[in-house]
């Protein structure tokens, strides 16, 4: 009876949360100080030779088993007091740099291995700017496995498009897009692939627009809603001005882009196969100073940047030595600055890589 009654208390104190652990060890060793107290037994706890005489009677398959049970209970409950820890550190500082910033952020992490998650304002809806693109390239890939294109088709480039008000016809301006190559290709074709490349690496606004019109912004959002990513909303092409008055933008918040990454990380948002050719395009990005700045060196990192009037974010999938890979999102709003926005971004990747990835990582200032 005793034996059952402690085995129950051992698999209630592995199971429990961290408050209902401690509560357990303190109504344990109260319950085992009254009770040797009333027996005038003046020492609490057994003596050696007790313990001996205890372990003579026990049952040594039992023992066994409850052991591991006290190593992993102690250690779930170390790792849970560390994280909430780490947890109110990085709540701290990221409330002090946004009330020092006159800022907002937004932060989702997931460690992909543990499940591990913190986030920050997670909820906080904002102008998703060019992290879209990187639900666009999902779209794109999952139709070439429908059949319904070949990423080595060639598509007319276009600078006409039609407005999701009305329909009336608009243009992008050069002055106001991140890449140059694919203007001088109006009129040419290009494949489908180095317009995702375009679009992705570069943040090419044009190439975004043809390949929306081409898969449509409706197959988009249906296929975030099958991927269970309800916060990303994909309602049109870039610079529809029309529809930016009107209020009908791109929207985003950290959980639900953090969500995105991590879809194609652990390979759900298309094939396998296909998932590991939309992550070497977000490898190839070529603006890193944001997340990847605020990472060690020997880090790897996949990521998809987006930047208008006072909004800069970054989301990433990033690839720590000898471990599983984790996502990032970092999302700001309010820092007219951009250059002070990659900063406090990178600032942001450093202390989260520290505090829940490697606290020993040696990391040089992104300042």
């Amino acid at each position: 009876m005793r034996k059952s009654r402690f085995l129950s208390f051992m698999k209630r104190l592995q199971e429990g949360g961290a408050a209902q652990r401690l509560f357990l060890l303190f109504f344990f060793f109260i319950s085992l100080s009254f009770f040797s107290f009333a027996k005038g037994n003046p020492h609490p706890f057994p003596l050696k030779s007790e313990f001996q005489e205890v372990s003579l009677r026990a049952d040594a398959k039992s023992m066994s088993s409850i052991t591991p049970a006290i190593q992993l209970s102690t250690l779930v409950a170390s790792n849970n007091i560390a994280f909430d820890s780490s947890r109110a550190r990085l709540d701290r500082f990221l409330k002090i740099l946004s009330d020092t910033l006159h800022a907002e952020f937004g932060v989702a992490f997931r460690d992909l291995s543990s499940g591990l998650e913190y986030s920050f304002n997670p909820k906080v809806m904002m102008h998703a700017a060019s992290t879209m693109k990187v639900p666009v390239m999902i779209e794109i890939f999952r139709q070439a496995e429908q059949g319904k294109l070949r990423l080595t088709d060639s598509v007319l480039v276009q600078n006409q498009f039609a407005s999701i008000i009305d329909g009336s016809p608009y243009s992008l301006d050069l002055a106001d897009d991140s890449d140059e190559v694919i203007y001088q290709a109006i009129g040419k074709k290009l494949t489908i692939r180095q317009l995702i490349e375009a679009m992705i690496t570069v943040s090419s606004n044009l190439a975004t627009n043809v390949l929306i019109e081409l898969v449509g912004a409706k197959n988009v959002m249906n296929t975030l809603t099958e991927l269970g990513i309800q916060n990303m909303l994909v309602l049109r092409g870039v610079e529809d001005g029309k529809a930016y008055q009107a209020g009908l933008n791109n929207r985003t918040d950290a959980y639900a882009l953090m969500q995105t990454m991590a879809a194609i990380a652990e390979e759900r948002a298309a094939s396998p196969i296909a998932c590991r050719e939309m992550i070497a395009i977000l490898k190839a990005q070529k603006f890193r100073e944001n997340i990847p700045a605020g990472l060690p060196d020997e880090v790897v990192v996949a990521n998809k940047t987006g930047s208008i009037t006072a909004l800069d974010h970054d989301a990433a999938i990033f690839y720590p030595p000898g471990r599983g890979p984790c996502v990032l999102v970092v999302l700001t709003r309010g820092i007219a600055e951009h250059k002070r926005a990659h900063q406090t971004i990178a600032s942001i990747a450093q202390r989260i890589y520290k505090e829940l990835v490697n606290p020993d990582a040696s990391v040089s200032s992104p300042f």
